[in-house]
């Protein structure tokens, strides 16, 4: 796994039940409210302060996670994508990739089809029984509890790119 590691350069990412531990909360006006965790943010900082990439594939809209990608700087947001692999040529294309240099965490089953076509699937340690078998790793976060951060620390480690973005941050 550390060859693919090293070979990342975009890390792709759900949002419900990786960014977030699945759950969504609507206020009284019916917006939609969405809990992320610092260390995911701070983990998806540090790799694109390290020069690499993040993208978010999602099939939910939400003006929350836009917010929120806003302030992490994330490179691409992909939302309302109902067949998320079929989102994956536009990937490569606008980002100049191949799918072995891209690392994608999933949750759920609509993950799936993404997660069979990159060079690293990664799932989340409460992602559904399907995705746990198909993933090439599993963290051993849960979505919404430091998954990303636990991702984000292997990629930039395996690239000899943790020392340096960790002082960079401090």
């Amino acid at each position: 796994m550390d060859t693919r590691l090293k070979q990342v350069k975009l890390l792709a990412m759900d949002v419900d039940g990786v960014l977030t531990d699945g759950s969504i909360i609507y206020n009284e006006q019916g917006e939609e409210i969405k809990i992320f965790n610092v260390k995911d943010g701070l983990g998806i900082r540090l790799l694109t302060k390290a020069g690499l990439m993040a993208c978010i594939v999602t099939g939910r809209v939400s003006g929350a996670l836009l917010q929120r990608c806003r302030n992490l700087g994330i490179h691409r947001v992909y939302d309302g994508i109902a067949d998320k692999a079929a989102i994956l040529p536009v990937i490569l294309k606008e980002m100049r990739l191949s799918p072995g240099e891209i690392a994608f965490i999933g949750d759920d089953l609509p993950d799936l089809p993404l997660m069979r076509q990159v060079g690293l699937s990664i799932g989340v340690s409460d992602a559904h029984e399907l995705v746990r078998q198909s993933a090439d790793w599993i963290t051993s976060a849960k979505g919404g509890a430091g998954a990303v951060r636990e991702i984000c620390e292997m990629i930039l480690k395996s690239k000899g790119l943790w020392s340096p973005a960790l002082y960079s941050s401090l």
